[in-house]
């Protein structure tokens, strides 16, 4: 296992504050950051998944890594094999995580979901542990999310940022009542 910091990247499908039922019922956080292949992240994340293979597998880390890697079992892929918004021509890792992941704000004060941040586009920080699995439930090379942090806003994903409530105004139903 190896932890990595992840920053300036773009967040997207994200499940961080309320948790993504699996087909299963078992319940998980997570989220997939993107990020250009001359990123930093790239060549770090690479390395990474390389020396926990070996780790897991020894002399046979590369044999087992080029399978997994061609059978889309590793958390880090490229991006040109989605069609979502900012994934072509990019690279993207994808994590998730049994337990709610803290998330923080610039300024390190907890964000809840009713803050609107982070959302699927911004850009964020974030806290990864690469490792190996092969157990039961089959070989692979997984991510486990443990922290986000707002760093900035980016074009949204997904039709925008959420709306601030304060924008909203009470309704008489009167002042409606010839739409109905």
């Amino acid at each position: 296992m190896s932890i990595h910091t992840l920053k300036n990247v773009r967040l997207s499908f994200d499940h961080l504050h309320q948790p993504q039922v699996q087909p299963d019922g078992k319940k998980s956080y997570g989220a997939s950051f993107i990020f250009a292949p001359n990123h930093p992240a790239k060549a770090e994340i690479d390395a990474a998944i390389k020396a926990v293979a070996k780790d897991k597998w020894g002399a046979k880390g590369d044999v087992e890594l080029k399978a997994l890697t061609a059978a889309g079992r590793v958390c880090l892929r490229n991006g040109d094999t989605k069609t979502y918004d900012g994934y072509p021509g990019n690279w993207f890792i994808s994590t998730s995580s049994k337990t709610r992941p803290q998330v923080i704000d610039k300024d390190t004060t907890p964000l809840d979901e009713s803050s609107g941040r982070p959302y699927g586009g911004c850009y964020v920080v974030a806290s990864i542990e690469v490792w190996a699995q092969d157990n039961a439930f089959g070989k692979r090379i997984n991510a486990t999310l443990r922290w986000v942090q707002f760093m900035r806003d980016g074009d949204a994903f997904g039709g925008g940022k959420p709306v601030n409530p304060d924008e909203f105004a009470p309704l008489a139903d009167e002042e409606y009542a010839d739409l109905v």
